[in-house]
């Protein structure tokens, strides 16, 4: 058996109208389902569209705190102006690390505290 990539990501949050509004809004991810809804509050399952791998965000369950959280990562080209525009849209950002020779990194958290990152790696 040969895995293919990973197909979804699924992130647990408690606010749900939040979280959309997050994602949507601030990361400027495109809603995949329910894209036509006004109102998310009441929703317990919505995904947006990241490439080939779906981000789902799953609400409506009783949290159990992790000391380390999964995290996930978006590809971009130009680190410096990508951290400056998530905290121009006010999204808390670490300054750019680099953790190896031709990778710069930014850390980033959501509302709920869900960690995720920005990467600039120039052997991609």
């Amino acid at each position: 058996m040969a895995l293919g990539g990973i197909s979804e990501i699924i992130i647990y949050v408690q606010d749900m109208a939040a979280a959309v509004e997050f994602y949507r809004d601030r990361l400027g991810l495109e809603l995949c389902w329910p894209a036509d809804s006004a109102d998310y509050s009441a929703e317990s399952w919505v995904t947006f569209h990241t490439g080939q791998c779906t981000l789902a965000l799953h609400g409506g369950l009783e949290l159990v705190q992790k000391q380390v959280q999964p995290r996930f990562g978006f590809d971009v080209d130009d680190i410096e102006a990508a951290r400056s525009e998530l905290i121009s849209r006010g999204v808390e950002c670490s300054e750019v690390r680099s953790p190896a020779p031709g990778v710069q990194v930014v850390d980033c958290s959501d509302p709920e505290g869900n960690g995720f990152f920005i990467e600039h790696n120039s052997y991609r």
